[in-house]
């Protein structure tokens, strides 16, 4: 379970276990909480591939206090208990495989609503995806699954009208007329990627879309790993 050598429990893991944190990847999304600052109080989160748990924590954690509202909701293909510890109940999570989740169901699980120009919509505020495949050890095949995953991730938040012609071959959502993505205007996106060509191109596709971009291997990472966060702030309008 930790991360330094012949399997000895490391400083993350040691803290994790101290603090309450249900997984040591909690210290990943602190330290962008504390850089980025992408989760505020009265936010809503989304959280894709939530299992075991710790960014629910960490996402309840920067909503503040209750009176200040907002929510968390996780979605993994496994079942995830909310922790108990750091969480509250703005907290739910959803048992779904998110490549076959229909878009208008996941905006659905959105509590706060915002306006167009046209008609009353849901959203969040910032998305979060920690996906990441199987790893199966063959570097090619795993590269395209997580830029698979990653894909779907930006897919399901900015909307297909505005994503060009996707290079992965995840299931077509029943709202295939409906392009709105689930993220609100103005709102963050995290996605977690392991490292390849395909990942470059993902950052590119990200650049245009968010007023800043970046790049992040978070201090928690492992070093055999090859992981790194993209960072999208500030969804454009047009």
């Amino acid at each position: 379970m930790g991360g330094g050598g012949a399997g000895t429990p490391d400083f993350f893991y040691r803290e994790a276990q101290r603090l309450g944190y249900v997984a040591r990847s909690a210290f990943k999304l602190l330290q962008m909480q504390k850089q980025y600052k992408l989760i505020t109080p009265g936010s809503s989160v989304l959280d894709l591939g939530c299992a075991p748990g710790a960014w629910l924590q960490v996402a309840c954690q920067s909503l503040g206090s209750l009176k200040n509202n907002g929510a968390v909701i996780g979605i993994d293909i496994k079942k995830v208990k909310v922790p108990a510890m750091h969480c509250d109940s703005r907290v739910q999570t959803v048992c779904a495989d998110v490549m076959k989740l229909p878009k208008n169901q996941i905006r659905d699980l959105s509590p706060q609503v915002f306006w167009n120009i046209f008609q009353k919509q849901y959203g969040f505020s910032v998305i979060l995806s920690d996906m990441c495949p199987q790893v199966s050890g063959i570097t090619t095949r795993d590269s395209v699954l997580s830029a698979e995953l990653g894909h779907r991730a930006l897919d399901l938040a900015v909307g297909r009208n505005i994503l060009p012609s996707p290079s992965y071959n995840a299931q077509v959502d029943d709202d295939v007329s409906e392009n709105n993505g689930a993220l609100q205007p103005g709102g963050h996106l995290v996605i977690k990627l392991l490292e390849s060509e395909d990942t470059k191109e993902i950052g590119q596709i990200c650049k245009p879309l968010f007023r800043k971009t970046s790049w992040l291997r978070p201090k928690a990472t492992r070093p055999s790993s090859r992981e790194i966060y993209l960072i999208c702030q500030g969804l454009r309008t047009s």
